[in-house]
């Protein structure tokens, strides 16, 4: 069946990033420096945040900042200029994650759910609740606060598509703005994400344990893409390559490094432990 509007442009896009993906990957694969995944241990909390763009709530003040991003491909690449990190959280129901993102220039323009957000300034989220590197989750989000999320089966390089049809029912998110959003006239400090992702949407016929237990483990990685921007009668656009007339390559900075310019390689991500309640028996 034929698709219209922002799908097609979407799926076009998505086999795109499959296709840059696998090259990537597996020209990579031999030669990349070995990376050790990051690990997160996410408090419980008792008192699920309040989503309303802010970092000030109680149970994000009880989670330990995470790391600083860095370059896709690890140290061997020039640290991010500018700082992204995020805190961690969950209680029964939800995983609950807030990032914080250094940003002089505030700009996005995509406002239609499931469009290319990674085409504007983005975070995003990849989630293997079992750690198969197979049937995972990802989620994308700009400073609009719009949204794409997609299901992944299989990972592009084993002959995966994306599932971008699917949505995460119960996602709440939060965007906080610290300056204007497409006024290049001034200077910006960044912006923030809340996100509350629920448990039991999760829940696919391929995923077996998508509701976590204290103790319990799952791979999972975060990135930010950032573009070179230069202001044009009054507006952000992006650095265009001189040799090509096309946007210069977009920067990928994670929290755990990847060692090649790909995130679809579910096995490098990092590592998410849920701490239990205070007192509770693990």
């Amino acid at each position: 069946m034929p698709m219209t509007g922002h799908r097609s442009d979407a799926a076009r896009a998505i086999l795109l990033r499959a296709v840059v993906a696998t090259v990537m990957g597996l020209g990579t694969a031999g030669t990349a420096s070995a990376q050790t995944p990051l690990r997160y241990l996410a408090p419980y909390t008792a008192s699920a945040p309040t989503i309303d763009g802010r970092l000030d709530d109680p149970a994000w003040l009880a989670a330990p900042w995470s790391d600083a991003f860095v370059d896709i491909e690890g140290a061997a690449k020039p640290a991010p200029r500018l700082r992204t990190r995020l805190r961690m959280t969950w209680d029964s129901t939800a995983l609950y994650v807030v990032a914080e993102l250094e940003e002089p220039d505030l700009w996005a323009t995509i406002t239609q759910r499931d469009a290319v957000i990674f085409r504007d300034n983005d975070f995003e989220v990849f989630l293997d609740p079992d750690g198969d590197a197979r049937n995972y989750f990802e989620l994308e989000i700009n400073a609009l606060g719009t949204v794409w999320d997609l299901f992944l089966p299989r990972a592009y390089r084993d002959g995966g598509s994306a599932r971008n049809g699917w949505d995460i029912a119960g996602l709440r998110s939060a965007v906080g703005l610290h300056g204007t959003l497409n006024d290049p006239s001034d200077r910006d400090r960044g912006w923030s994400v809340e996100l509350v992702i629920p448990f039991r949407d999760l829940a696919q016929p391929e995923v077996t344990t998508a509701v976590p237990r204290a103790g319990d483990v799952w791979r999972v990685n975060f990135s930010r893409v950032e573009w070179d921007l230069r202001v044009e009668n009054g507006a952000y656009v992006k650095v265009l390559d001189p040799a090509t007339g096309r946007p210069l390559a977009e920067h990928n900075w994670v929290w755990s490094p990847q060692g090649a310019v790909n995130m679809h390689l579910p096995e490098r991500w990092g590592f998410l432990e849920f701490a239990g309640a205070p007192g509770a028996r693990r």
